[in-house]
């Protein structure tokens, strides 16, 4: 009904809250598969054909995921969780239409004609409530606690995720010494890897036929985590203001590991896995781009469908050398690629992962004052440009 009004806190009260959701800066953001798998969990576990992440902002409730609405925000006039976040623990409304504070809202009188919710509240560490994961129904109902308890738990499992991305954010400040501190751990951390990496190849020479094979998956895992911490300490120093030092790298080596260290993910999906260079070196930082063709040919392999082709090539265009990546992958659309190479964003929310892969990439990119770029469109493959200074 149109006199129908959200509650909402004091002034002050209000002001700090609203100043905590935006210190966030998780509205309008695309979807993320970290939060699609928390509403697809809630509406399992509740039973409910509705879940929402939802955000109460000043004038509307946003939803950063939806299950059954099909829609990103509503009014916040009409929002059932604008009563929730006034509440100190989680609220549970059996039957919308024996309550006075929604019987005439227009969710329960028209569509889709809610009956139920039950929303556990997102709270900051200090206590400020910025919204709900909620559950709802057509049909009057209540929740097991048991159900209560998940509901309650993958609240808690939105704000960490929250939380991490405001760390993250915030450490883009952080000192250059702390830069040089993480870099040595990740190097302390990788020694380990290294040495059985060692031992695994000494081992391999001697041993028959069934053993080498397990001994070669081992140092592909192996591999696949020294990478992993590679991009983990990018991803932790890349905002404290390192320069690394360019020097000449020679690319066709670098490609061809690159290659095939790839090859046998590409293989097991049938994917065809090409590379093709000439003599050439660019100025640059070999373990970085390492770690930027690396997160590329990731992409790629883990986008294309199963038989497709992925190429991985390098071309001089003057004094400008250009490394592609080109696969015949899902694709993208305009509006997805400008948005790309933020941190938590992926080309599909349904993907594994945090969505790190391509901020990395940027960043490491910026560290070696390449340049970045992507064409691509929806079912027609995707390719990703890096270029370089030539040598």
């Amino acid at each position: 009904m149109a006199h129908l009004q959200a509650p909402k806190l004091p002034d002050a009260a209000e002001h700090r809250r609203l100043a905590a959701l935006r210190a966030y800066d998780i509205l309008d953001t695309a979807r993320e598969s970290a939060f699609e798998d928390i509403t697809r969990i809630a509406s399992l576990v509740c039973g409910t054909p509705i879940a929402v992440v939802n955000l109460i902002d000043a004038e509307r409730q946003w939803f950063k995921s939806e299950v059954g609405l099909g829609v990103r925000e509503t009014p916040l006039a009409t929002s059932i969780c604008a009563h929730a976040i006034l509440e100190h623990d989680m609220l549970v409304v059996p039957d919308t239409t024996l309550d006075g504070r929604f019987a005439e809202n227009p969710l329960v009188t028209g569509d889709p004609g809610l009956r139920f919710y039950a929303g556990a509240l997102l709270k900051t560490p200090d206590g400020l409530a910025i919204g709900t994961v909620c559950v709802l129904d057509t049909e009057p109902r209540g929740l097991s606690q048991e159900q209560v308890d998940v509901l309650r738990g993958l609240a808690r499992q939105v704000m960490t995720q929250l939380e991490l991305r405001r760390m993250l954010a915030l450490s883009d400040r952080k000192s250059r010494h702390m830069g040089r501190l993480l870099t040595a751990a990740g190097h302390d951390l990788k020694a380990p890897l290294r040495s059985a990496l060692y031992a695994i190849n000494r081992a391999s020479v001697v041993s028959v036929p069934d053993v080498q094979a397990k001994l070669a998956s081992a140092t592909t895992q192996l591999l696949d985590i020294d990478r992993q911490f590679t991009d983990l300490s990018i991803a932790a120093s890349s905002g404290v203001g390192l320069i690394p030092e360019l020097t000449p790298v020679p690319i066709a080596p670098l490609l061809a590991t690159m290659e095939q260290a790839w090859r046998p993910a590409a293989e097991r999906k049938e994917i065809t896995l090409s590379a093709s260079t000439n003599a050439m070196s660019v100025m640059g930082h070999a373990a970085l781009l390492e770690t930027l063709v690396g997160n590329l040919l990731s992409n790629a392999v883990k986008y294309t469908p199963r038989g497709g082709d992925v190429r991985l090539e390098a071309q001089r265009e003057g004094d400008i050398i250009e490394i592609a990546v080109t696969d015949t992958g899902i694709g993208m659309t305009s509006e997805a690629t400008e948005e790309l190479f933020g941190a938590f964003r992926q080309a599909d929310p349904g993907a594994d992962g945090l969505g790190l892969g391509l901020w990395i990439v940027q960043q490491t990119a910026d560290a070696l004052e390449a340049t970045l770029s992507v064409q691509s469109a929806p079912g027609k493959g995707t390719r990703f440009a890096i270029r370089l200074k030539a040598v």
